[in-house]
């Protein structure tokens, strides 16, 4: 691993390169950070990567596919990241995927932000529900504010995520939500709540 490490630091796409194939997940994921560092991380090697067999190289995978995206949304990366939010059974790959399709925010599609949303309202794990959440917020598509509502009857997390989130939506039904988030058990809800009805007040 610490070759593929070094191979980052120096810039050697080419040794980095090498590396991707290793039989150990540890060195491909160090190989993936690598190529990403020296600016030679492709697509099709990220899209390759996020069904990958170990869980460490899919969630080292979708950090660096939510960083690309960001800077440069491709299509295809993002499709994978929708298929690994749907389809992975390691919840830490699950969270990882929401997380960096939050990232892509705009470039996703309807199927994404409809995973997102299955995520957000179904999942076992509260943290993907949580990530699935302010996924949603940071894309901000009408067609999640359902979701994003029922998620702020969840878990403390979840309910504090969704109430940051409804800031991408506007409409009597936020407000509403908003002024139910004063009393909620939560301070940290109680508190977003608040500073959003406040910045609304201040508009």
């Amino acid at each position: 691993m610490r070759d593929a490490v070094l191979a980052g630091h120096r810039g050697d796409a080419e040794g980095a390169d090498r590396l991707a194939g290793h039989d150990d997940p540890a060195v491909r994921a160090a190989a993936l950070a690598a190529l990403a560092r020296a600016g030679a991380l492709e697509a099709d090697r990220l899209v390759a990567a996020l069904s990958d067999p170990a869980p460490l190289v899919r969630r080292r995978a979708c950090a660096l596919a939510g960083r690309a995206v960001r800077d440069a949304p491709d299509a295809a990366v993002v499709e994978a990241l929708g298929r690994a939010l749907a389809t992975d059974p390691d919840a830490s790959v699950v969270e990882s995927a929401a997380w960096a399709l939050g990232e892509a925010g705009a470039a996703c599609g309807d199927s994404q932000v409809e995973g997102l949303c299955a995520v957000a309202a179904g999942h076992g794990d509260a943290l993907c529900r949580e990530a699935a959440v302010a996924a949603l917020g940071a894309i901000g598509d009408p067609a999640a504010l359902d979701t994003v509502l029922g998620a702020t009857g969840d878990v403390a997390a979840v309910r504090r995520r969704a109430t940051i989130a409804l800031a991408a939506f506007e409409g009597p039904r936020v407000d509403e939500a908003l002024r139910a988030g004063l009393t909620d058990r939560d301070w940290q809800v109680r508190q977003a709540a608040e500073d959003l009805l406040g910045r609304q007040g201040g508009a």
